[in-house]
Formats: C-alpha cells, structure tokens, sequence
C-alpha cells in the first residue's frame, strides 16, 4: 500500500468530489514455433518451482492507470491484474518482457468485479485511499478461495508473477486485532497459492517480517523505503539474489540514486497515481 501523506490524503480528498537461478534477463521472444501461435497454450507455466525468480537490478515499469503505455523500454512491467486482459500480456511477451499481477491481496477494493463475494464479517476499517477497506487476514476459510480465484485470473492470462498489495495490516488499524503471527500466516498462504500456479511472487513492504518471510518470496516490493531511511532493511534479498522493484514519490533521484546502486535496487521515482511517468536510476 502506498504511504498516505497528508498531502497525499489531501489529494485523494479532492478526487472524491499492486528452483532455478535468479534471472534478470527479459522473457525469451517467441520463434516461429512457439508463443501464441504454436504447440505451447497462452498462460502455460513450468512445473516443479521452476517459475520466474528475478535478479537484482533489473529494470523495470510500474503502471496501475491510464492507458498503458507498452513502449518502455525494459523487461519487467508491473501492472494490473484486473484491468488488462491476456492479450495485453502475451503482447509484452512478445516484446520479450516479464509481466507482473497487481492484486490488492490485504484489503477489500469496493469497485473490482469480485468485491460482492467478500462478506461484511472481513470487511474493516478504511486504509487511506478512497473505496478501500483492510480485510481480516485471519478468516483464511474465507478468504483463501477468493485469493485463489484472483491468483487463477493471473494465471489464466499469462502473468508471470504476482505483487499482492496491503500485506502488513497487522502493523496498522484495521478494525481487527491482527498479530503478526496472522501476518506471517497470510503472506505464507498469498506466496504457496502464486507458487502452486506456476507464478513468481513479491513481498510488499512489511519490512519487519523479511527475515521470517524471505524463503516464501522471489522478489520485493517497496515504496519510500529512503524517505524513510529504511533501504538497508531490504539487503536480504538483494543478498539472496531477489529483486527489489523500488519506488520513491516525494524524493528527486539525486537524493536515492546513489544508494540504490549501491543496494543494487531496481528503483524509480513515481507519482502517487503510478501512470506512465517514470524517472529511473
């Protein structure tokens, strides 16, 4: 989840009136006898955990609105599950990119297709962006057939991976007593269901939990770790070989850059609505 700040919540007021070896390298371009068109069926995936583990460093594009823009030039994009279909991604597979599900995964979003399934029982408090409520992670007889069923959409349209969004609800007000024990139990639960379908999987934020958490996840996602001097925290899995796909909002690259080299982070500047624009490292 994205970090409100109040201006941000200022913003959002107004408009009411996301075992093989680690592999950095783009998706394979499909010859004359493979792809969409020959003997592999769209969204086939690997057996065996031999799915997409991203390398340190790659370069990458976050898009969750607009109309996207598919002329970037780099091998990972980062969009919405929802919102685009599986031409879209056989169409970035063709141009040799990976493609990464955005699942809102911890908190229930009041205009997706799906959000009559999800009873009031699990449905909490607001978590600062408008139409969006925290869920209670710990009610997974409820919720692991709606997680699977969203995981089964990503699939079906040949995704490669998934970023499930809003995965440290213990570490805010939800409206339930979450602990960090239910934590570890959901993203353990997030991760095993993306692994059972053949797809990558990234850790969002939850900084906290890293240690107990990186052997379920192929990657990391986080926002504003530097504005928050938090960087450091995420060398685990630039250490175990995972990526780290980082965004900053507020900072100007001069003041990021640098470190993230260092860190071997795939980090670029947004802004809050996460549309085309991008400033890379």
């Amino acid at each position: 989840m994205r970090r409100p700040t109040a201006l941000l919540s200022l913003l959002v007021l107004l408009l009411a009136g996301c075992s093989a070896a680690p592999d950095d390298g783009p998706r394979p371009r499909p010859s004359a006898t493979a792809g969409r068109s020959g003997s592999e069926p769209p969204g086939a995936r690997p057996t065996g955990g031999a799915w997409w583990r991203p390398a340190p460093g790659v370069d990458w594009q976050w898009q969750l609105s607009g109309r996207l823009d598919t002329s970037v030039d780099v091998p990972v994009y980062d969009i919405d599950g929802f919102d685009h279909d599986a031409e879209t991604v056989a169409g970035l597979h063709d141009d040799g990119r990976r493609v990464i599900c955005y699942l809102s995964t911890g908190a229930w979003e009041d205009w997706r297709p799906d959000a009559g399934k999800f009873p009031a029982s699990v449905i909490g408090g607001g978590n600062g962006w408008k139409g969006e409520r925290w869920l209670d992670i710990r009610r997974t007889d409820v919720l692991e057939p709606l997680l699977a069923a969203r995981l089964d959409m990503c699939r079906a349209k040949g995704f490669d991976a998934v970023e499930p969004d809003n995965m440290d609800g213990y570490r805010n007000t939800t409206g339930f007593p979450l602990e960090a024990a239910d934590q570890l139990r959901y993203n353990r639960l997030v991760a095993r269901l993306a692994h059972e379908r053949g797809m990558a999987v990234g850790l969002k934020n939850d900084l906290d939990q890293i240690p107990a958490l990186l052997g379920d996840f192929d990657f990391a996602v986080n926002e504003q770790c530097a504005q928050y001097d938090e960087c450091a925290r995420l060398t685990p899995f630039i250490e175990a070989g995972k990526a780290v796909f980082h965004v900053e909002y507020e900072l100007p690259t001069s003041d990021f850059c640098a470190d993230s080299r260092r860190l071997k982070l795939s980090s670029l500047r947004k802004k809050y609505e996460l549309g085309v624009w991008r400033q890379a490292c």
